[in-house]
C-alpha cells in the first residue's frame, strides 16, 4: 500500500497533475470569458460591469453621469473614423496628415505576424513593443539582449487573438486588425520615461488634465484644469487605494498650448475624447486617442464631478 501511494504521490506524477489542472483552469476560463463577455447584449453586458465598478446603478434611458453617458456613447454613437483613431496604427496617418510626421512616436518595426518578433529584425536602442488594437500589452525593452524572446512572442501571440471590444464593449476596437507595433521608447534627459498628458475634452472644451507623472518612479496621477490650477478629485478604478494616488505638484510642460490647440482639433470630432501627449524635453509628441477612460468603469470621486462632466455632454446634438 504505502509502495503504491509513494508511486501515485511522485514528483512526476504531481507536475501531470499540475499541468491538467493548469489546463483545465484555463479551458474554464475562456467557457467563462465567452459566457459572460460574448454571451450578453451590450446592454446588459455594461449594466452588470456597472454595477461592480461604481456605487450606483446604470440608468442608460436617463443618463447624468459621465461615466454614464460614456456607457451611452458606446452604444448609439458609432463612426468608421472612431476604429481608424483607436487603431494604434493606422492613427498615425491621421495624425501625420492633420498636424506633421514630427510629432509621432518613431516607428522602427510592424508585423502582424508574431514569429517575426526576433531580435534581429529589431534596433540596439530602446524601444516600446505594444499592438494596435487594445490595452495593457507594451512591453518597455532597454536591453533586447535580455529578452526572452520566446516568452515574448507566445504573449503577443496570444494578445494578438484578443478581441479588446469584448472586455468593456468598446465599439471602436471591435473591428480593427491586429498588429505589433515597435516604436523608439521616449526617454528625457535623465534617461526616464517622460509624464503621460492625458487631456480631456467634452463637447469640444478641454475640461481637465490627467497626468501620469513619473511613471516608473512614484507613479502619481496629478488632475489640472486648462490654466493648470490643482482639481482635486479622482478617476480611478474601484478598490484603488486613493490616500496617495496625488503626487507632489508640477509645474506645466513646455508644450501645454500645443497640446491643447492639436487636442482641441480632435475633440471636434467626438462628444467625448481624451487625447495623449508627451512632453520630451520640450518635444512634442502624440500619444493616442482614447474615447471613453477606463471605459467609463473608473469611479470619478466626489460623485460631484461625475454629475458636473456629465452634464456637459449634450447627447441630443449629433
Amino acid at each position: 500500500m504505502g509502495l503504491k501511494m509513494e508511486k501515485r504521490y511522485s514528483v512526476k506524477n504531481l507536475l501531470r497533475y499540475n499541468i491538467l489542472f493548469s489546463l483545465l483552469y484555463r479551458l474554464a476560463s475562456k467557457v467563462h470569458f465567452f459566457m459572460v463577455n460574448k454571451r450578453f447584449p451590450d446592454e446588459l453586458f455594461l449594466k452588470r460591469k456597472f454595477d461592480k465598478t461604481q456605487n450606483y446603478v446604470l440608468n442608460l434611458e436617463n443618463p447624468k453621469t459621465l461615466n454614464e453617458k460614456l456607457q451611452w456613447l458606446k452604444i448609439h454613437d458609432r463612426k468608421d473614423y472612431y476604429t481608424t483613431n483607436a487603431d494604434k496604427y493606422a492613427a498615425r496617418v491621421f495624425i501625420r496628415d492633420t498636424f506633421g510626421e514630427k510629432y509621432l512616436i518613431p516607428l522602427v518595426f510592424h508585423t502582424t505576424n508574431y514569429r517575426e518578433l526576433k531580435p534581429e529584425n529589431l534596433p540596439d536602442i530602446p524601444f516600446a513593443i505594444k499592438t494596435n488594437h487594445g490595452f495593457g500589452n507594451t512591453v518597455i525593452v532597454q536591453d533586447k539582449r535580455k529578452v526572452d524572446w520566446k516568452k515574448l512572442r507566445m504573449d503577443y501571440r496570444r494578445w494578438l487573438n484578443i478581441n479588446y471590444y469584448y472586455f468593456e464593449r468598446e465599439w471602436q476596437y471591435k473591428n480593427i486588425k491586429p498588429r505589433i507595433i515597435v516604436e523608439t521608447l521616449l526617454l528625457n534627459k535623465e534617461g526616464k520615461l517622460p509624464n503621460d498628458y492625458k487631456l480631456n475634452f467634452i463637447s469640444g472644451k478641454l475640461e481637465f488634465i490627467y497626468v501620469s507623472v513619473d511613471r516608473e518612479g512614484t507613479n502619481k496621477r496629478n488632475i489640472y484644469d486648462a490654466d493648470w490650477n490643482p482639481l482635486h478629485f479622482t478617476w480611478a478604478r474601484r478598490g484603488k487605494d486613493l490616500s496617495n494616488i496625488r503626487g507632489a505638484e508640477i509645474p506645466p510642460p513646455p508644450t501645454l498650448q500645443k497640446m491643447i490647440e492639436f487636442g482641441s482639433v480632435v475633440a471636434k470630432l467626438y462628444k467625448y475624447v481624451r487625447v495623449d501627449f508627451y512632453d520630451v524635453d520640450g518635444v512634442l509628441y502624440f500619444g493616442e486617442i482614447t474615447q471613453s477612460h477606463g471605459g467609463g468603469f473608473d469611479q470619478l470621486l466626489p460623485y460631484e464631478y461625475d454629475l458636473e462632466f456629465g452634464e456637459k455632454i449634450n447627447l441630443l446634438i449629433k
